[in-house]
């Protein structure tokens, strides 16, 4: 569950920054009412989160993976 979650994130995050990279324009922060608000800072510190979690999908054994997407 965890590891979709964190996947979740990712794509938003990845998905703000090709809107950021591509048109200038910051959803997140649109969204929450600019970047420094709380809650976008909150959204950014979760995607960097989910980003050091999913780090760990590297290097975990390939039937650790199976098990944990079945359920």
């Amino acid at each position: 569950m965890w590891d979709k979650i964190a996947l979740i994130l990712l794509i938003i995050g990845g998905i703000n920054w090709g809107l950021v990279g591509i048109f200038e324009f910051d959803m997140v922060a649109w969204l929450f009412g600019g970047a420094a608000s709380l809650l976008a800072r909150t959204v950014y510190i979760l995607v960097a989160i989910s980003a050091v979690w999913c780090t760990t999908l590297l290097f975990r054994q390939s039937d650790e993976l199976a098990i944990s997407t079945e359920h």
